[in-house]
């Protein structure tokens, strides 16, 4: 102590602002030190009785009650405070394994069964075996009732759209035509469909179709009026090698049976 007190009564002797305690962990600056005030949560005490008639201590957190039930109206919504409302989400129940996890033998799984067995149960819209559900309704176009089953496998146009879209003598008619014309205008699927000509309306001029099918009503009428008609080949099939090889020597069997057949006709005439 003698050797502290003229230090602390001397004026002239300023203290180290690096102060090393060698009791205290600490080796910083005193001067950078700020004191906070320390927020406490107000606790609130209440007394209640159980059903067997035992007082119980209950702690309440009045800061917590008062934020839930005043919340702050100016609180603006955004992606990192949104969220379900307290108590609307329920976690799901996690069904256990046998007598050990404590929710019985069957653990909500029933006795015996298809559905208490492990593995992946019975699929979606399984009933029993009967016709089920999505059977029994009426079948639906495109995919629903089978590939390719109701689509559209020709662009449709009638005479009267061809009269009313302004050809002249002896042009041509024709996918690529109708399109400049403005009077198809395929998208989608319809892209790669070809042409038909349809047989309602009338048709004044004669004209040069170009087309894969004709209606029998427009084939009757452009005959009638004097139009050349020119069928498109369609798109072949992909067979095997092999396969077209027989498709190849059959047609040129029946063509020499058919040749045949027209000789001894003729012979016949003649004679």
């Amino acid at each position: 102590m003698a050797a502290i007190l003229p230090l602390s009564l001397n004026p002239s002797l300023k203290p180290k602002p690096y102060l090393h305690h060698p009791s205290s962990p600490f080796k910083g600056n005193l001067a950078n030190l700020k004191f906070r005030a320390c927020n406490f949560i107000p606790l609130k005490l209440n007394f209640k009785t159980n059903s067997n008639g035992r007082p119980s201590l209950v702690v309440t957190n009045q800061a917590a009650s008062a934020a839930v039930a005043s919340p702050a109206s100016n609180v603006r919504f955004r992606l990192d405070n949104l969220g379900p409302q307290p108590g609307s989400r329920k976690r799901g129940k996690r069904k256990g394994r046998g007598i050990s996890a404590g929710q019985g033998n069957s653990c909500g799984f029933g006795m015996r069964g298809q559905k208490s067995r492990s593995g992946p149960g019975v699929r979606k819209g399984f009933e029993g075996g009967q016709m089920p559900l999505y059977r029994r309704i009426p079948k639906l176009r495109g995919i629903a009732g089978g590939m390719h089953a109701g689509l559209p496998k020709y662009v449709p146009v009638n005479l009267k759209d061809i009269e009313a879209a302004g050809f002249q003598e002896g042009e041509e008619v024709s996918l690529e035509t109708l399109k400049e014309k403005g009077l198809i205008n395929p998208s989608g699927r319809e892209r790669k469909l070809p042409l038909k000509i349809l047989g309602d309306g009338e048709l004044s001029v004669k004209l040069k179709f170009k087309a894969r099918a004709y209606s029998e009503s427009a084939k009757e009428k452009l005959e009638a009026a004097g139009c050349a008609l020119t069928v498109l080949p369609g798109r072949k099939k992909w067979v095997k090698p092999s396969v077209a090889k027989n498709l190849a020597r059959a047609e040129e069997y029946f063509a020499k049976k058919k040749a045949a057949a027209a000789t001894s006709e003729a012979e016949s005439v003649s004679a």
